[in-house]
């Protein structure tokens, strides 16, 4: 693999020229100084708000739509089959179930999006995925207000609907300026609030490196989720790590990390938000770790609700995030053979990834690690990159999977010796569980397991 040695010790393949565009169909979505291009009912007025769209909605409306606001001026163009990504953040002085569409904007209006969304009081992002189901040249957005008791006053920033249509999903992505590296990790909050001697040590070693966050049922706003860790990785020009972990059922065999989405059409949903916040930045997602590996704790009916759900998971993130890398989870080395994980991830449908993940907190090393990854390749109908979980393999495999002893770091944010990325996935002192070097639940960071894997 022709490579650049760059800035942070990063490696990345020389062909990684950047990521495609997408079209922006909204006009002043930001508000910075008017409502340029926006519309409302007379009974909604509307106004700028410290660079958001304010408007002050009437009460005792009969209808959604009997209280409204829009653009369409300039019209847009909708076209069928075209992915669409909606998004914008909003708040209001009391909670309210609103609606959103994008339409043909002369009657009978028929949408290629309606959908409901729930504000608070509290400024959220919304990110919502749709593919058009309209061929018009006279498109429109609106946001459907009406049908309260009481009045109340809402806003609205960064709207932006973007067509993907011409990104090409896989899309090279520059890592020239390196890794996002995450503010709000676990060690770092860790660090930030127990000064001394200790966090010193934690800071330098792992709260001051790159690494994934993880993304699951403990968000209560997916979309809000994403977009604060993706939306200041995209502004420092640097490629945020994501892990979605959000499978019904999640780690059946291990136990330690139960839980999920409560059922396949609840997680679909959650996983097309998770791709449509990402949007076009450019972004690496590891998915479902365990997902695959878990397969022999699971029967015949639930491994087919898990491929459905994988399958449609990769084609979210293939229609809605275009310029993100997704590495489907294949598990570890000492965790059924190279030719299962291949079957498997064939079932699944990994020619819809970018790559597959290996190792995902666990400990095997680079070198035994990579033959398998090529094993698993000989399987597969044609060979896909891989990444390796290097977070806590700088010592090996120990003869347990949960918190052993005597485990280390390994390196950090590099391309090398066949595998495509090696990354910091699991976060380094988050515990896997009440066992052996931890007494904390599965997920929360433990300042001493931290130092004990500083070598």
């Amino acid at each position: 693999m022709p490579a650049a040695a760059l800035a942070l010790g990063v490696v990345v393949p020389a062909s990684a020229l950047g990521a495609a565009a997408a079209t922006e169909l909204v006009k002043n979505g930001t508000f910075d100084t008017s409502t340029t291009n926006w519309w409302s009912l007379a009974n909604t007025p509307i106004s700028v708000d410290a660079g958001q769209l304010k408007a002050v909605v009437p009460g005792g409306t009969a209808e959604r739509w009997d209280a409204m606001l829009g653009q369409n001026v300039p019209a847009f163009p909708i076209h069928q089959g075209h992915r669409y990504v909606l998004s914008f953040d909003a708040r209001a002085t009391a909670t309210r179930q609103l609606r959103t569409t994008v339409q043909h904007n002369t009657a009978p209006y028929p949408s290629t999006l309606d959908r409901l969304f729930t504000v608070g009081t509290t400024k959220q992002r919304f990110a919502l995925g749709f593919t058009g189901s309209l061929e018009t040249a006279q498109a429109e957005l609106t946001f459907q207000l009406g049908d309260h008791p009481t009045g109340y006053s809402v806003w609205f920033d960064n709207v932006s609907l973007v067509d993907t249509y011409g990104t090409v999903a896989g899309s090279p992505i520059s890592l020239t300026n390196g890794f996002y590296v995450d503010p709000k990790s676990n060690p770092k909050i860790w660090v930030d609030n127990n000064p001394g001697t200790k966090a010193t040590a934690i800071n330098a070693a792992i709260a001051t490196k790159p690494m994934a966050r993880w993304f699951g049922n403990w968000n209560t706003n997916i979309a809000d989720a994403v977009q604060q860790f993706v939306g200041p990785a995209d502004a420092a020009d640097k490629v945020p790590t994501l892990v979605a972990y959000n499978i019904p059922g999640r780690d059946a065999c291990g136990g330690h990390s139960g839980g999920g989405a409560g059922t396949e059409a609840a997680y679909k949903d959650w996983v097309q938000t998770f791709a449509a916040a990402i949007g076009s930045r450019p972004a690496l997602v590891i998915l479902e770790p365990d997902s695959l590996g878990d397969f022999q704790c699971m029967t015949p009916e639930k491994q087919d609700e898990r491929v459905r759900m994988l399958q449609f998971a990769l084609q979210q993130f293939k229609d809605f995030a275009p310029n993100t890398w997704v590495y489907l989870d294949a598990g570890n080395k000492g965790w059924g053979t190279a030719s299962d994980m291949a079957q498997r991830l064939t079932r699944v449908g990994v020619g819809n990834a970018h790559g597959f993940s290996l190792n995902v907190s666990n400990y095997y090393t680079t070198a035994e690690t990579i033959p398998f990854a090529d094993a698993i390749n000989d399987g597969l109908a044609a060979d896909k990159p891989f990444v390796i979980d290097t977070s806590r393999n700088g010592a090996g495999a120990g003869t347990t999977w949960c918190n052993p002893p005597g485990r280390k770091l390994g390196v950090t944010a590099r391309v090398g010796g066949g595998a495509e990325l090696l990354l910091w996935v699991k976060v380094p002192g988050n515990s896997d569980g009440v066992c052996n070097e931890s007494s904390l639940p599965a997920g929360q960071f433990d300042p001493d397991l931290a130092i004990k894997l500083i070598p």
